[in-house]
């Protein structure tokens, strides 16, 4: 099993950063990816960032390209989410997810269901 605990939410003024963390223990070397989802009230989790257990491979999709940033500490145990320039419509509840599969990069790694281990979740509000 692999457990997940996401930590560094909070409330935050529009332009302001925030930079989430995602511990990671358990049997991680089991998970080959590792990404950063978020859930608006009322709709599915979208996938927004991911990397590849132990660095390398990442992407982003488009709402967060060149804001957010993903990345992982050397010892692997904590991935981080590095948001930057913040704005009202990124408010939802964050989770980290992780992945088992080897397969990829690709866009299924933004897809929900194609994850095996959920964080809790971490609250983010941006106000205006």
């Amino acid at each position: 099993q692999v457990q997940l605990v996401e930590s560094g939410g909070g409330s935050v003024q529009a332009g302001g950063s925030l930079r989430l963390s995602c511990a990671v223990s358990g049997s991680a070397s089991d998970i080959k990816w590792i990404a950063w989802f978020r859930q608006f009230p009322g709709l599915e989790r979208a996938g927004m960032a991911y990397i590849a257990n132990g660095g390398g491979s990442t992407d982003y999709s488009p709402s967060v390209k060149g804001r957010f940033t993903i990345s992982q500490d050397n010892h692997k145990s904590t991935v981080y989410l590095q948001m930057n320039n913040l704005k009202p419509g990124d408010t939802a509840m964050y989770y980290c997810a992780a992945r088992r599969s080897s397969t990829g990069p690709g866009w299924w790694l933004f897809q929900p269901n194609n994850y095996d281990f959920w964080g809790q979740g971490t609250q983010v509000t941006v106000s205006s």
